[in-house]
């Protein structure tokens, strides 16, 4: 037949366990800690409790949760991690109980003097959470002039540990919405220099490259190279400049899909062709296979062959002299595919979940190897998702890479998507 005490354990282990419940259905940090307390005082037979945090600013516990009557005038009191009990609890991390205060020196006064209460014993824990001591859990005064237990100990040391836990939770909520404030600000400072760089930019490049390509018709041979440099780095920087033009247009929602009927075939033909002369220089053997099908879709042909172009700039750029480029085209259930095979240097794996963000490059010393700014795909993938379709890469570090795109054969409407698709 159970006894009384162990009736009293189970009563104990039931509250505690009603607890430990609360930490996931409490309302608010400050509902769940002053169950915490009231808890604390009941299971120990004690006066009261109190739960101290510490400040790192002032390198002082404060106290974050007290009976109700006292938290006005405690609210303001430091208690120092020298010369206080719970102090001495913090420091040293590990339980400590006083049964006869007036004999000890470690007792903070100051808390009895304004709450005008008057300190008889005192046990304490460390609220300690993966490893780091945040704060205290203290109860005061054991009724009937009883002395505090182990056994009050390990009630306290449970409570402390959810009291912890829902103090850590609270803290790293903050820092998330911190965060996440941190980086919707990062996007829209990225969104306006993207918007602000794309438009001043245009007008003063045209202009460098209509003068350049004017001065190469007429200036004397000797002067030739000079203006090719110019005419060259001005239409990279032009590219450069159409891609962020391109983002821009999609995040703002400008951008709009202009279907007409199309050849995904000529496209592949016509990225080849224009791609061909850098792929000789390169010594990249550059090709595209189709079949005997033209695959006519409803599209916006400017913007799939922004995309394929992307895909094979990106291909060349990353595949050394010797190696070979090829787009293929077919049909995969419904949709059409296009597949852009390269046999370079390939892409790390912990890298391939990124390549398609904006700015994104590999690695620092690729970045310093073969520039570019880290749009390329990012657009790629922007007019793809714009036709209702998406786009993925598979690749092997030294064994190269293979860019694939699906379209839908039919689509009921253009794809307007509501959300950037910049934007997780």
């Amino acid at each position: 037949m159970p006894t009384m005490a162990t009736n009293e354990r189970i009563d104990h282990l039931e509250r505690l366990l009603e607890v430990a419940r609360g930490l996931t259905t409490a309302p608010d940090l400050e509902s769940f800690l002053q169950t915490i307390i009231a808890e604390a005082s009941e299971l120990t037979d004690s006066e009261l409790a109190s739960i101290l945090e510490y400040d790192p600013e002032s390198k002082e516990l404060h106290f974050l949760s007290t009976i109700w009557f006292d938290r006005d005038v405690l609210r303001p009191v430091g208690v120092p991690l020298e010369g206080s009990v719970a102090g001495e609890i913090f420091r040293k991390q590990h339980p400590l109980i006083i049964q006869d205060v007036k004999a000890d020196q470690r007792h903070f006064k100051t808390v009895d003097r304004v709450t005008r209460h008057d300190t008889h014993s005192i046990a304490g824990v460390p609220l300690i959470v993966h490893g780091e001591t945040i704060g205290v859990l203290e109860a005061l005064n054991k009724r009937d002039d009883a002395h505090y237990t182990e056994e009050d100990l390990t009630i306290l040391a449970t409570l402390g540990a959810l009291a912890a836990q829902a103090i850590k939770n609270v803290h790293m909520e903050r820092k998330v919405k911190v965060a996440r404030n941190e980086l919707a600000e990062l996007e829209r400072l990225k969104t306006d220099f993207i918007a602000i760089t794309s438009h001043e930019l245009r007008t003063p490049l045209g202009l460098i490259l209509g003068h350049a390509t004017f001065l190469r018709e007429i200036v004397d041979d000797e002067y030739a190279d000079q203006l090719d440099s110019i005419i060259k780095n001005a239409t990279k920087l032009k590219e450069i400049v159409e891609n962020l033009s391109s983002v821009d247009n999609i995040q703002s929602g400008a951008a709009r899909v202009l279907n007409n009927q199309v050849s995904l075939s000529k496209i592949a033909e016509d990225v080849v062709l224009t791609f061909q002369d850098e792929a000789k220089s390169k010594n990249i053997t550059l090709t595209y296979e189709t079949g005997n099908s033209s695959y006519f879709i409803e599209a916006d042909g400017l913007k799939i062959n922004i995309a394929m172009s992307n895909l094979v700039k990106n291909a060349l750029q990353f595949t050394n002299p010797g190696g070979s480029v090829k787009i293929v085209v077919g049909e995969d259930s419904g949709y059409y595919k296009v597949v852009v095979i390269d046999n370079g240097i390939g892409i790390p794996v912990r890298d391939l979940p990124r390549i398609f963000d904006r700015f994104f490059q590999v690695e620092s010393h690729l970045t310093r190897r073969y520039g570019g700014m880290g749009l390329g795909l990012a657009v790629a993938k922007s007019m793809i998702e714009l036709h209702g379709g998406r786009i993925w890469a598979e690749s092997e570090e030294g064994q190269g890479s293979k860019f694939t795109f699906l379209l839908p054969m039919q689509r009921e409407e253009p794809a307007k998507p509501a959300v950037s698709p910049f934007v997780e």
